[in-house]
């Protein structure tokens, strides 16, 4: 844990917003807040933090809602929050992307504890900055269809040599597949090497993830060649001869 880590609140209750920021904040995080999913949005263009914290029962567009937008455009941790503390709403939120859950009433000492974990889950898969240009020599590159990873600068470059951009997560989730080619990998086994916890099976992060990159590597998308969708298993890289 350090001074910089930051978490966004979204909940549409003033008086828990502030409640969470007064004790967050004294425990050396630093504290953005949201009333709504408009306001949301224009927090995370302004700041990504750590961790966004969500309620479910936002009016309008609802916190499941907000955390499908999250998980798909950054990978940050996500927490959900429920007043309802049912077992569906786990579990939707699980199939969203969300990192974790906590019910409402909560102690604050246990979401802290939780933040704590995520981040550490996020901050294990950040790789160092190495900056690299395309055109810097080097035999550590492996082949994802047309594209090409460089292992050692932690860049993805598309046929014609131009950088395509990649998240720490996403990174990382290429150089497992890299590193074990034309070998199933079940969703349990990916997020244990990509973020040291166990599989929910209600937990769709990694076929959230999967989809991005298939989105980015195949040329279709839809009839994935390089990452292959093994039923009742998981995915496997598939290294396309040239």
């Amino acid at each position: 844990m350090t001074d910089s880590s930051s978490v966004l609140v979204v909940d549409d209750d003033p008086t828990i917003r502030e409640m969470l920021k007064e004790y967050l904040e004294s425990n050396q995080y630093q504290v953005y807040e949201a009333d709504s999913g408009a306001a949301m949005r224009e927090r995370l263009d302004a700041h990504v933090p750590n961790v966004v914290l969500l309620d479910v029962g936002l009016p309008g567009e609802d916190g499941l809602s907000l955390a499908r937008y999250v998980r798909e455009h950054y990978d940050i941790g996500i927490i959900m929050v429920s007043g309802a503390g049912e077992t569906i709403d786990r579990i939707v939120g699980l199939e969203v992307g969300a990192d974790d859950y906590l019910a409402k009433p909560f102690d604050p000492r246990e979401l802290r504890a939780r933040l704590k974990s995520v981040i550490r889950r996020y901050q294990r898969a950040q790789p160092p900055v190495t900056p690299s240009p395309a055109s810097s020599p080097t035999e550590n590159r492996v082949g994802f269809g047309s594209c090409l990873l460089d292992l050692d600068s932690y860049q993805l470059f598309s046929a014609s040599g131009e950088e395509i951009p990649l998240t720490a997560m996403e990174f990382e989730l290429l150089k497992i597949f890299a590193e074990r080619p034309n070998r199933p990998l079940t969703r349990d086994q990916i997020l244990s090497l990509t973020q040291n916890r166990d599989w929910d099976p209600y937990d769709r992060s990694i076929d959230i993830r999967i989809a991005r990159l298939r989105r980015k590597i195949e040329a279709d998308p839809d009839r994935p060649q390089v990452i292959k969708t093994i039923r009742g298993v998981g995915y496997m890289f598939t290294p396309v001869d040239k």
